[in-house]
């Protein structure tokens, strides 16, 4: 999982004088699932119609499987499926009829789309419905067919465009445990946009944080917590009695601690490297009932809305 598949070089969007996406630059590796996280109109869609060279950048250049979306779009079409966050299937048609239309457009043969359509069907849980008219399906059932359909003509990449919206927890469930296995089993790179916390930070291996059409920040959790607290990686959260200043200066001399937060028998320690086990001998050489002691590095949700809060809700990276 090293070399970029999908690679976007300074593009921008300019509508008039406003930009829906400003000077864009990000590397997408083969192999991972990359979510794009942000609010509605912070570029996340724009960005995608680009890469699939359905918009045409005003500047920069995309190139998404070593071609360039914009002067070959067609060939990227070939090797890339995109799920839209409003699907569109012939109602009158069944789930499979669906399939072989797709398969019809993309040129394989009657026998290989039929073979190909029920193993599908299988594959993503619809072989009940198979016959079933696809305007009888359900939302969910939708997004099934839909993750069927973009699959039907063998991407080496998937491009989900909010691809839970509207589905119960179940269907969620489903639908991101199917991802991952498509990622994992079938070595598909996926591009996953949402503004769903929770879901991107549950499969995603790294997260772009996208704010008035810029990427303000993009890595796995560790690397956007040192771009967004810096030091402050973790918070170890400390239960024991009795707590004297004694013991907390002890605390403060190991390697690593930045801060130290006290309320009656509760410690925050806030740490650059988990040196919880540092801490735990501390209080125990110095004869202190550790009731308790845990670890929490931050999370997606504290990483998203540190940006969108007070001074960083600018749209410019804390460190910028």
């Amino acid at each position: 999982m090293s070399s970029p598949i999908i690679t976007l070089d300074e593009i921008s969007k300019q509508y008039d004088e406003q930009y829906a996406v400003d000077h864009l630059s990000l590397a997408i590796k083969k192999g991972e699932i990359f979510g794009l996280l942000g609010p509605n109109g912070a570029g996340k869609s724009t960005s995608i119609l680009m890469m699939l060279g359905l918009s045409e950048p005003t500047t920069g250049s995309v190139h998404v499987c070593g071609i360039n979306s914009t002067s070959n779009p067609i060939e990227v079409k070939r090797r890339v499926g995109y799920l839209p966050d409003d699907l569109g299937f012939y109602e009158h048609m069944t789930g499979f009829e669906n399939l072989l239309y797709t398969a019809s457009l993309n040129g394989l043969s009657r026998k290989l789309a039929e073979e190909r359509a029920n193993y599908l069907l299988q594959r993503v849980g619809l072989t009940d419905a198979t016959n079933k008219k696809a305007g009888k399906y359900s939302r969910g059932m939708r997004q099934r067919l839909g993750l069927a359909d973009v699959l039907m003509k063998d991407p080496e990449v998937i491009i989900l465009d909010e691809p839970t919206l509207g589905i119960d927890p179940e269907g969620v469930r489903e639908i991101l445990k199917l991802i991952q296995q498509l990622n994992k089993e079938d070595g598909i790179t996926v591009l996953l946009s949402s503004h769903q916390l929770h879901q991107v930070q549950q499969i995603c291996d790294r997260v772009g944080i996208f704010v008035k059409g810029k990427l303000l920040a993009e890595g796995n959790m560790e690397e956007l917590a040192k771009q967004l607290f810096f030091e402050d990686l973790f918070i170890i959260y400390v239960k024991a009695e009795p707590i004297d200043s004694e013991l907390i200066e002890k605390i403060r001399t190991l390697r690593g601690v930045n801060h130290i937060e006290q309320a009656l028998d509760k410690l925050e320690i806030y740490v650059d490297h988990d040196i919880s086990a540092d801490i735990a001998k501390i209080i125990v050489q110095n004869n202190i009932s550790l009731t308790q002691i845990q670890k929490k590095n931050y999370g997606l949700d504290e990483i998203y809305h540190r940006y969108f809060e007070g001074g960083d809700s600018r749209g410019e990276a804390p460190n910028s």
